[in-house]
Formats: structure tokens, C-alpha cells, sequence
């Protein structure tokens, strides 16, 4: 997948309204410091900044974070932006109140060393957000990477973040509604998990 070709579709490949999961659950993240990772066009940046977090975001393209950046300063808030390989990203222990993880979907070999940074990264008290599709949103034709391998199960959510405690853990399917690239009926898993 080339995200710079695809970020740079006129618009917003996936809209400028955060995700409903994320923003459903924002009020549980303590005031602070939040990661979003693959973050992209800054949809949910933007949005956790309007709500007075200090958020940086961290994307592998150039064209989506700049994107974010134009979209920051339209909204009138002020984020960090990071272009970074998720396969080399250093999450620093213990730094961050929320890390954010939407359809932040990579090989399970980045995956799971991404998920156990994210858990030692959060400050005690600190939150985990995700929602990704799940093995099963294969068989829908609504948006997602074609491999088993990049999407994920809440069993092996449950491992790679050992060490949090899970407030809400499912899967399930939903109608999603996010710009022209996850539209319809999805199967995800969301999970919101704190740091003991």
C-alpha cells in the first residue's frame, strides 16, 4: 500500500470527523499527553486536541501528516506530527496519558512489538484505544487490508497487551460511515484498556 499516492486524493480519504469509537470514549483518557498512532490525515488528532490533550501523531506518509497539519490549523488547534515507520518507532516508557491506535493495521510481526511498546509507554493510570477490523471483515467487502495477517482477533489483542486492564473488549459488527474508504457494514474489534 502506498499511502502517500492514496493521501493524495483530493479530500479526505477518510473524512475529518473522528472515529465514532474513539470519540465515544475520549472523555476516559486522562487529561495529558496522547499518541495516535498511524495516524494519517489527523482525524482523531485534530479531534483530541479541540479537547485540550497535547497530541502527536505518527505516520509512515508525508502527504497524510501534512494533510493533518492543514487540517489542525483549519479546526484552530495545534498538533505534532511525527513521519515515522511503525516497524522502527520508539514508544519512550511511561510518557503518554492516551495512545491512540485506529485501523492502525500493520503485520503481526509489527504489530505485537508496536502493542507491548504501547502498554510500557502509557503512564499508570494511562489508556489504550483501538478499534481495527477484525479476521472476519475478509469476508466484507468494505474497507480493510486483504491478509489475515494484518487484521486482528480480541484473543491475540488480550496477549499483545498484557499488562492493562480491559474496561470494554469486542468484537462485533457495525455500520461504519468514515470518507470513501470504510463504508458500510464491518466486522471490528474495539478494545479500551488502562494502565494499572
Amino acid at each position: 500500500m502506498d499511502w502517500d499516492e492514496r493521501y493524495s486524493e483530493a479530500g479526505f480519504v477518510y473524512g475529518t470527523a473522528p472515529n465514532e469509537f474513539v470519540a465515544s470514549v475520549a472523555d476516559r483518557i486522562p487529561k495529558g499527553k496522547v499518541l495516535c498512532l498511524a495516524e494519517g490525515e489527523g482525524r482523531n488528532a485534530v479531534y483530541l486536541a479541540s479537547l485540550g490533550y497535547e497530541v502527536t501523531g505518527v505516520d509512515g506518509s508525508e502527504v497524510g501528516l501534512r494533510k493533518a497539519r492543514e487540517l489542525a490549523a483549519e479546526q484552530g488547534v495545534v498538533i505534532t506530527t511525527i513521519h515515522a515507520d511503525l516497524a522502527g518507532f520508539r514508544i519512550e516508557p511511561e510518557q503518554w496519558d492516551g495512545i491512540i491506535a485506529s485501523y492502525c493495521h500493520v503485520p503481526a510481526a509489527i504489530r505485537i512489538p508496536l502493542h507491548q511498546a504501547a502498554v510500557r509507554g502509557l503512564k499508570p493510570g494511562g489508556v489504550f484505544v483501538l478499534e481495527a477490523f477484525s479476521k472476519e471483515q475478509l469476508a466484507y467487502n468494505t474497507g480493510g487490508p486483504p491478509s489475515l495477517d494484518m487484521l486482528m482477533s480480541l484473543d491475540e489483542l488480550k496477549h499483545e497487551l498484557a499488562g492493562l486492564v480491559f474496561i470494554h473488549a469486542v468484537q462485533l459488527e457495525r455500520e461504519v460511515r468514515e470518507g470513501s474508504r470504510h463504508t458500510g457494514l464491518a466486522a471490528v474489534v474495539q478494545v479500551l484498556a488502562q494502565k494499572p
